[in-house]
């Protein structure tokens, strides 16, 4: 059994753990509030640009745009988004098997990974995989969403890739994050059987393609970029918490078995000195 000196120590390391993981809690949800207004922000402007696409590009044909063209999909591209820093639950987890699944559902096909968060790159480079493009230590997602989207569109446009795929964490609340795969390029087009919207274009719809297709795959990235964030404080700040509350637990353990431990020493003592009398009386 532990002494009476190990429990003390043990009881005032747990607490100083605790107090650290409280405090990260309490930052993770100081954040989350900020950043998951973002996230809900964005997806309104990401639905009327959606809608507005759909408007733009109904009735034209693949070869409207370099960016709408179907080509079987022998070569892929897949954008990872993971966090730089850990202590967020199963949030890289779930992302990194979610990439491993797609990886062996695509496993006859070229895939090359461009990959956001160093927890994702040191993932891959244990593995000794090579992305073919990577990015860390995000700040502005908007310049990122940005530089994303004008690499993975040169490349899509310059024939170089088949597809690009996003794979991303979204959103719901702090408990629940969502690993999502979607499809960004060749982007989608509506059905046929769409009704089309009547619309008068100013300029013509073939520039106002030009310029609103990779405005869309910069505010679909962008969008993802903002749920990311929002999911991994959600997921660290639950991951906080559960720690907060597992010390606190851990602590009333030791606290009882250190209560025990010196309740059997002072019995000891008593059973020493009434031993003595008793011998002495003799």
């Amino acid at each position: 059994m532990p002494s009476l000196k190990d429990l003390r120590k043990r009881i005032g390391s747990v607490r100083s753990t605790q107090q650290i993981t409280n405090a990260m809690k309490m930052i993770a949800a100081a954040r989350l509030r900020r950043a998951q207004e973002a996230a809900e922000q964005a997806r309104p402007y990401a639905a009327k640009l959606t809608e507005m696409f759909t408007a733009v590009v109904a009735g034209l044909s693949e070869e409207a745009h370099p960016l709408l063209a179907r080509r079987e999909e022998r070569r892929i591209d897949l954008v990872l988004l993971t966090s730089d820093r850990g202590l967020c639950g199963g949030f890289n987890a779930n992302l990194l098997r979610q990439s491993g699944m797609f990886l062996r559902e695509h496993q006859e096909r070229e895939v090359q990974l461009v990959v956001v968060g160093r927890k994702g790159l040191d993932y891959f480079r244990r593995r000794r995989v090579t992305p073919l493009a990577e990015r860390t230590g995000v700040v502005n997602a908007v310049e990122v969403a940005r530089e994303l989207a004008d690499r993975v569109t040169a490349r899509f446009a310059g024939d170089e890739t088949d597809a690009v795929y996003l794979l991303y964490s979204r959103f719901q609340s702090a408990i629940s994050q969502i690993p999502t795969v979607v499809r960004l390029l060749p982007v989608e087009t509506p059905p046929e059987d769409t009704a089309p919207v009547e619309y008068i274009f100013e300029p013509p719809r073939p520039e106002l393609l030009a310029r609103l297709l990779p405005r869309y795959v910069q505010t679909r990235l962008l969008q993802a970029l903002l749920e990311s964030n929002a999911s991994e404080l959600g997921a660290r700040m639950t991951a906080m918490d559960n720690a907060t509350r597992n010390a606190s637990e851990m602590i009333d353990r030791l606290t009882l078995s250190m209560n025990r431990a010196r309740q059997a020493a002072i019995t000891t003592e008593l059973m020493e000195i009434v031993s003595g009398a008793e011998a002495l009386k003799g």
